[in-house]
């Protein structure tokens, strides 16, 4: 049997390198389509010479999109953004440019496309994040009826940007003053979410043409997720629940900044649980069986204890 090519969108981020390397190890040719291959340099390594090539290639632009789905077997398109900025927009990249790729998709033969969303993608949502999500997942079933969607809730790993935030600000502020920290969140692995995508892109019954919701064994609020963050780094904050009127005043400060680390959408969205519906299908239809979070956590909030690596992983400090 041939070596299929997979096309990857998306492949240096943070999801990306791990279905990457797992392609990689499964004998694929992998094609990591990308705005700065020389800023993908790093995924190189991850398979043997020559087999993880680097190609430049932006959702927005549709030739570079055609060139990128050409003679692959199969597409995974994992590109998505938390925040509007320049042309990056949620409109441009979460929907028009998951249905450009899925049209360009389709009018090149290839046999299988997988389409990465979110929990809580939803056309009617106060949250453009969503409702662009949502807007994608139509535009790439009318494109390529049958793509895979998958939809996530709080994906977590080494370059995770939720407890590696929040555990550095543990460290800055006195106290934690958040919204939504009642919310429920369904956190799962980022290795688990990149064995979804690599079975997603084999396709096959039961899979083509399916919407997985991807959610881990635990079900937390936020505060009770970042309690069990500062548990394990032996550093503890009271947690302050943020009035949601104050938090969209905050956010609108803060989303002026180069890179925010809160916005007025985000707040809207953490006014929804991000926990799997009932009934719907997920990695058990998908033959895995997820990890518990907490497995992984000491893998990389050891930088942030008290005292470093060696220093106590609970308890209260200061």
């Amino acid at each position: 049997m041939s070596r299929r090519l997979v096309t990857v969108f998306g492949g240096s981020g943070f999801i990306g390198r791990y279905v990457v390397e797992r392609l990689a190890d499964r004998g694929d040719a992998v094609r990591v389509a990308v705005r700065h291959p020389n800023e993908a340099l790093f995924l190189k390594p991850l398979g043997d010479v020559g087999q993880i090539q680097l190609m430049a290639a932006n959702l927005r632009d549709e030739a570079s999109v055609r060139r990128a789905a050409s003679g692959a077997d199969a597409v995974i398109n994992l590109v998505g953004v938390l925040y509007n900025s320049g042309k990056q927009t949620f409109s441009a990249l979460q929907a028009e440019g998951a249905g450009r790729l899925a049209v360009a998709a389709a009018e090149a033969g290839v046999q299988t496309f997988v389409q990465m969303s979110a929990l809580g993608a939803d056309p009617a949502s106060k949250s453009e994040y969503a409702r662009t999500k949502a807007a994608g997942e139509a535009a790439v079933r009318a494109a390529f009826p049958d793509a895979t969607i998958l939809r996530p809730s709080l994906v977590i790993g080494p370059e995770d940007g939720f407890f590696n935030r929040f555990a550095a600000l543990a460290h800055k502020l006195p106290f934690l003053p958040l919204p939504g920290t009642e919310t429920k969140f369904q956190p799962v692995t980022v290795n688990d979410v990149a064995a979804a995508v690599v079975r997603a892109s084999l396709g096959g019954d039961g899979v083509a043409g399916e919407t997985f919701e991807l959610g881990g064994p635990e079900v937390m609020t936020l505060r009770e997720l970042l309690t069990l963050m500062m548990d394990r780094i032996g550093l503890h904050r009271s947690i302050y629940r943020l009035p949601w009127g104050l938090a969209m005043l905050q956010a609108t400060f803060l989303g002026l900044l180069p890179a925010p680390p809160l916005t007025r959408d985000q707040v809207r969205l953490l006014r929804s649980d991000n926990v799997v519906s009932p009934g719907s299908k997920g990695f058990k239809a998908l033959g895995i069986a997820p990890n518990g979070f907490e497995a992984v956590l000491p893998q990389y909030l050891t930088q942030y204890r008290v005292g470093g690596q060696f220093g106590p992983a609970s308890g209260r400090g200061s």
